[in-house]
């Protein structure tokens, strides 16, 4: 289904452990409208896994998010931390701004000191059994998710 206007959602990813995950991150980007993912350290999306996303999707390369992040923030998004914190708040009564930059962490270490120092928000998705926390591909995808249930046109 087309949009009616551009995503304003940014995805922005730490160096991950594994290309597989920043690839199930890619494709899911790529479902839901997404067109800019900021990657760090010796990222590379495998196609087999990504799919078609890299046809629309813009994947950007850098060394370290917080100068990205320092920028994107002059242009006007805002920063929201997809980690669990003692002051995040739960994702589903979260209201998205429309220019958001989701920070999705590190699939053991979560998101830098330095990184959540970066960002306006912190949202966790509430989790109700063991482990206490999703794969960084799996809680990339319903954060993109429910950015998307709050502006489903675009």
């Amino acid at each position: 289904m087309p949009l009616a206007r551009p995503r304003e959602l940014i995805v922005a990813c730490p160096p991950m452990r594994s290309n597989v995950n920043l690839s199930r991150i890619a494709r899911a980007a790529g479902c839901f409208g997404v067109t800019r993912l900021i990657a760090c350290g010796t990222a590379r999306l495998v196609d087999k896994i990504a799919r078609d996303a890299s046809e629309s999707l813009t994947v950007e390369i850098h060394r370290t998010l917080p100068p990205v992040l320092a920028r994107l923030r002059a242009e006007g998004h805002a920063l929201v931390a997809l980690e669990q914190t003692n002051d995040s708040q739960s994702l589903f009564e979260f209201a998205f701004p429309r220019k958001t930059v989701l920070v999705i962490g590190n699939e053991r270490l979560g998101i830098e000191p330095e990184v959540l120092r970066l960002v306006d928000h912190s949202v966790e998705i509430p989790v109700y059994g063991s482990p206490d926390s999703h794969n960084a591909a799996t809680a990339a995808a319903i954060g993109m998710y429910e950015y998307c249930r709050r502006y489903p046109t675009g």
